[in-house]
Parts: structure tokens; sequence; C-alpha cells
């Protein structure tokens, strides 16, 4: 009898009414949306931070306000803004090359809203990797030959991507969670997943639980992977030291 209870209360706890696959469907979507996010922001932030450290006025200028404007409003309104924002944008562009119903999907808009906001944080973490590196490592690769280009690419560059790595990392943590507010536009990740499970079963504390589980295990991955990248990208800076 004990026991009869005991694999019923198994059965009740990891009952997922046939939502694992759903779920599981979910979580590859959202790995996907944060990796394609992480992409364009870590360009844009790159970007942003070569704007602001740069001699030229209106490029100072252009990379402040990006990194201003973007971090000033809320990461679900730039999600809206710009999956509803392109509504018209889209529909005249069909409408002059010919292709009806022409419209940015869900995905699409999700990518650029979190990879912009991503980039704008990112911004200031290369700006302030890049001013921590000495002046004398610009001059000795200018003393050597090397036009600023060559100079930015073979010592700067991987300098500041060793600096840059443990706050990268922390964004990207952030990055992933922020994923979630993708669901209402109507994409299919976790979250999105999660509630359709939810309004079917009658059962919020178990998805809920599942899908807080699931970012868990991620944020964990993630952590992981982070740890190896710094520490490879740091073993010639540890053995020097």
């Amino acid at each position: 009898m004990a026991d009869d209870q005991m694999i019923a209360g198994e059965h009740m706890i990891f009952d997922l009414h046939g939502f694992g696959p759903a779920l599981l469907a979910g979580t590859l979507m959202t790995i996907k949306l944060a990796l394609s996010a992480l992409c364009l922001g870590l360009v844009l932030g790159l970007l942003g931070a070569l704007a602001k450290t740069s001699a030229h006025k209106p490029l100072q200028w252009l990379g402040g306000t990006y990194s201003t404007l973007v971090r000033g409003i809320p990461e679900l309104l730039w999600v809206l803004l710009i999956y509803f924002g392109t509504v018209n944008m889209m529909r005249s562009l069909g409408e002059a090359i010919g292709v009806e119903g022409l419209e940015l999907s869900a995905f699409a808009a999700g990518t650029i809203a979190l990879g912009l906001c991503f980039g704008s944080y990112a911004t200031e973490v290369f700006r302030g990797a890049i001013l921590a590196i000495p002046r004398g490592h610009r001059e000795a690769g200018q003393a050597l030959g090397l036009s600023k280009g060559r100079t930015f690419w073979r010592i700067i560059l991987p300098q500041m991507w060793r600096i840059a790595l443990p706050g990268l990392g922390n964004l990207f943590m952030i990055l992933m969670k922020d994923t979630a507010l993708v669901s209402v536009i109507g994409l299919e990740e976790l979250m999105r997943r999660s509630q359709i499970a939810v309004t079917s079963s009658k059962e919020p504390f178990t998805f809920f639980l599942v899908a807080a589980f699931i970012y868990l295990g991620l944020t964990v991955v993630a952590m992981t992977a982070m740890y190896f990248i710094e520490r490879r990208a740091s073993r010639g800076f540890v053995r020097s030291a």
C-alpha cells in the first residue's frame, strides 16, 4: 500500500501531461534566441566601444547616444516597439517588391531587440576593457611598423577579450533570462510553452517550477562554459604572472 502511494506521488510530481516534448522544443528555441542575440550584441557592442573611444567627436556622440538611448528603455518595450513598429514598414516594403504579407517574424524581432539591449551594455564593458590596456602597447605596435588596424587586431583585441569576458559572461546570464520577454509577441520559447501547458493543465506551479529548473540548468551550463573560456583566454597571462 505504501509503495503504491509512493509511486502515485511520484507520478503526480513528474507528470507533465504530455508537454515534455513541447518544453524541450521551447528550451531549444530559447537557446537559439539567446545565441543569435549574443552574436548581434557582440558586434554592436564592439562597434559602440570603438565609436566611444574614437578620437572623432561625431563617432563619440553616436556611440554615446546608442548606449544611453537603448539602456534607458526597458527591454520589454524594445521587443514590442520593434515587432509592432515594423508592421507598416514591412508591409510597404512588401508592396514595393511585390510580396504580399511581408512581416518581421517574432524570432527576428526578438533577436534584434535583445541584441540591441545586450550590445548597449556590452559597449561599456568593451570600452572599459580597451581603456584598461596600457597606451604603451599601442606605441609598441607602431614602433614595429604595424598599422592601426593590425595593432588593434593583433595586440589590443586579444587583451581586450580577456578583460571583458567576466562582464560579458554576466550580461549573457541576463540575456538568457530576458528571452522570456519575447513570449509576449508569440514566440514559442520556453516561457511561452510553459504558459500554454499551464492553460491546458491548470497546474501553474508544476510547469513554472519545471521552467525555473530548466533556466537554472541553462545558467549552470553557461557559467561552466564561461569558466573554461576565461581560463583559456588567461593562459599566457597566468604564466607570466
